[in-house]
């Protein structure tokens, strides 16, 4: 057995990944498949979900790097 940890292997690591895009190929063709109940009309267009989930993750790592990285931020010789 290998001392290294899991997600340092890279055979486990690109299997994992493989793994995951799979997943994320089925769910972009069920998407096609699958009726959905939404409420306004541009949720009907097609991807929508996953677009929006991406473009909110990046807005959110945005707020995070410029406006609280500044008020948590301390010198580097703050624990000395």
């Amino acid at each position: 057995m290998s001392d290294k940890p899991y997600f340092e292997d890279p055979k486990k690591a690109n299997r994992l990944l493989k793994i995951l895009y799979g997943y994320l190929a089925i769910l972009l063709i069920a998407e096609f498949f699958i009726h959905k109940h939404s409420y306004f009309p541009w949720e009907d267009f097609p991807f929508f979900h996953a677009i929006y989930g991406f473009v909110v993750f990046v807005v959110l790592i945005l707020i995070a790097k410029h406006l609280l990285r500044p008020l948590i931020k301390r010198r580097e010789d703050y624990y000395d």
